[in-house]
């Protein structure tokens, strides 16, 4: 779910150009990542994981001297957006597992979850020398419910996209069968890395590892303690594994069932959702 995207990122010792250090220089990433891990907020509360997806298919007509390897990592604003929708438009909602499976299409829906969290400016992207965005890792804050708060509603309920509501049903579930905040009851927050997107014409250049870089960067430097990605993709767990995430939940699709059918079937490799957390003050 979570337009265009990348299956396959190698995170390569060095990127020419790139402006921005990282902890991960010696890690290979061979698959590009798109992360999805939907977690909306609602009345201050994790209320639901919305899929983060690493799948796209190389563009292999693209030649070598039309890509500019002078990139640099800075944070995303809300004057970015058309941009970082653009981007997600061509490489994230077309390829995202579970929203090629029912054909998603165009989904105002899909774009206002995406771009809801970038006020807090946690976000980061990718750039070229020619102003392009070739890469963004989106993120949100979660905090932990507090005594009293209302239930949040449902997100299926208040999905008008019929396509759309399938996958909100599926984070719906995921949540109530899933609570990191009894899993880590000392934290009161966390940083949620909700799609990680990268053009595929910049694949196997380490951009999805640097704007995971720069995302643990940000959470230290604020003082949160846990990152989370839900990963509706099997090369975006893949993605995260290599960087000493761990799978805190796994829920087969062939184990997800409305009235004894199954919802969701993605081509393999794609079988499973799965949570997958970093504990930064360990």
């Amino acid at each position: 779910m979570k337009v265009d995207i990348q299956n396959h990122v190698d995170h390569l010792p060095a990127l020419n150009g790139i402006t921005v250090s990282s902890a991960h220089d010696s890690l290979t990433l061979d698959e590009t990542c798109l992360m999805l891990s939907n977690l909306l907020t609602r009345s201050n509360r994790m209320a639901s994981k919305a899929p983060s997806i690493c799948d796209a298919t190389a563009n292999v007509g693209a030649k070598t001297n039309e890509i500019d390897k002078q990139l640099s990592i800075s944070v995303i604003t809300e004057e970015d957006t058309e941009d970082v929708l653009d981007l997600l438009k061509r490489f994230f909602f077309k390829d995202e597992p579970l929203n090629t499976y029912v054909q998603l299409g165009e989904c105002k829906e899909l774009e206002k979850y995406c771009t809801k969290s970038l006020g807090e400016r946690s976000s980061y992207k990718a750039v070229n020398s020619r102003g392009e965005i070739v890469g963004v890792i989106l993120n949100g804050t979660i905090m932990k419910p507090q005594p009293g708060d209302e239930p949040p509603p449902k997100l299926a309920d208040g999905c008008a996209h019929p396509k759309f509501r399938k996958i909100m049903a599926l984070m719906d579930h995921v949540d109530e069968q899933f609570d990191i905040f009894e899993l880590y009851p000392d934290i009161d927050r966390f940083l949620d890395c909700k799609i990680l997107s990268v053009d595929t014409n910049y694949r196997g250049m380490g951009i999805a590892g640097l704007l995971t870089d720069r995302t643990l960067e940000y959470a230290t430097r604020n003082d949160i303690k846990l990152i989370h990605v839900l990963c509706s993709s099997h090369f975006s767990a893949r993605v995260m594994e290599k960087m000493d995430f761990t799978e805190v939940f796994r829920l087969p699709y062939a184990d997800y069932r409305v009235n004894g059918e199954q919802i969701f079937d993605p081509e393999k490799p794609h079988v499973a959702l799965r949570i997958l957390t970093k504990r930064l003050d360990h």
